[in-house]
């Protein structure tokens, strides 16, 4: 067992996904905290039968899943004194046997190192093309990166310092942890290591259509927030969204009104993308296109996920999870 460590797992009605997640880590961290957020599956209960520490959130105050990873880091250090460590870990997630250790000694060796992920595989990449779309966009380069996902281990002093996640946040909190954690001095890394097996259980289109629009919100948060220089985050993906999403139709229908139906063959330039980018893989034929159709057609919803977070920060509507399942 790695010392000094603490595992925070966040979650709500994850079954048996849960039970998974929580065999994996307890017995290889010195405390496990769950968090659970309004479960009506008997998750907190069957997490306390593992000797598994339950912080229930109250639900009467807005929920994300920074939030929940505050407090469980909050529960973490009332329990954990000397924690020098906290591995994040969603509940839908396991942790890769050796994976602690790999991380901690990484951090150990690279003090100007705050963060470490390593490989985060979906279980079942060929029960859904979603679930493989997941599996193919956690398959980043190693090395420094810019950011981690929600799977990660963090120096629990560095996450500290710069105050946790920002709560308020509905998605890419990770990211955004990151860049401030950067601006401090430290460094993100990612090794080649496996570290977390996942199981997003996406099998509907309409699934990964929200998942994307969650995206496009947390792009446009994101730029919000720290899109000026020299960080510039995620200005690049929401001008993307803009102009695939909304710019190129709205130029397609005004050539249209003006020169006719011809016009309408300029549509042929979201084909020309999808061939493009499949030409530019670096995997398999089938998932350099479908990955390539997908990271096309996911313009629209992120243009969506634009236009929600404008609407919610300019007072239209009201800030609220997106969730996919």
């Amino acid at each position: 067992m790695v010392t000094g460590i603490g595992v925070v797992v966040i979650g709500r009605n994850e079954g048996q996904r849960l039970e998974r997640c929580l065999a994996s880590v307890v017995g290889a961290a010195d405390v496990v905290v769950y968090v659970d957020s309004g479960s009506t599956d008997g998750s907190a209960q069957r997490a306390r039968e593992r000797g598994v520490q339950v912080l229930a959130l109250d639900m009467t105050r807005p929920f994300t899943a920074a939030r929940a990873r505050n407090e469980g880091f909050a529960c973490l250090q009332r329990a954990l004194p000397d924690l020098r460590y906290v591995q994040f870990v969603d509940g839908d997630c396991e942790v890769v046997d050796g994976w602690l250790a790999t991380a901690q000694a990484f951090l150990a060796a690279h003090p100007e190192v705050a963060v470490v992920c390593g490989r985060r595989r979906e279980r079942f990449p060929h029960r859904s093309v979603y679930n493989l779309l997941c599996d193919l966009e956690w398959d980043t380069p190693v090395g420094e990166a810019k950011a981690c996902g929600g799977d990660a281990l963090m120096r629990a002093d560095a996450f500290a310092a710069v105050s946790g996640f920002r709560p308020g946040l509905i998605a890419g909190e990770e990211p955004e942890l990151c860049v401030r954690l950067r601006a401090g001095g430290w460094k993100v890394w990612r090794l080649a290591q496996e570290m977390t097996l996942h199981d997003a259980a996406i099998t509907r289109f309409s699934q990964w259509w929200q998942r994307s629009l969650r995206a496009g919100y947390a792009f446009a948060e994101g730029a919000a927030l720290h899109g000026a220089a020299p960080e510039h985050h995620w200005q690049r993906e929401s001008r993307r969204a803009w102009t695939w999403g909304l710019g190129v139709p709205l130029a397609i229908v005004l050539a249209s009104t003006l020169l006719g139906g011809w016009a309408l063959l300029l549509l042929l330039i979201y084909p020309l993308q999808a061939i493009r980018l499949a030409r530019r893989g670096a995997r398999s034929a089938r998932e350099n296109w479908l990955q390539a159709v997908f990271l096309v057609l996911g313009k629209f919803p992120e243009m969506l996920g634009q236009v929600k977070f404008l609407l919610n920060r300019f007072g239209a509507g009201k800030t609220a999870l997106i969730e996919y399942k």
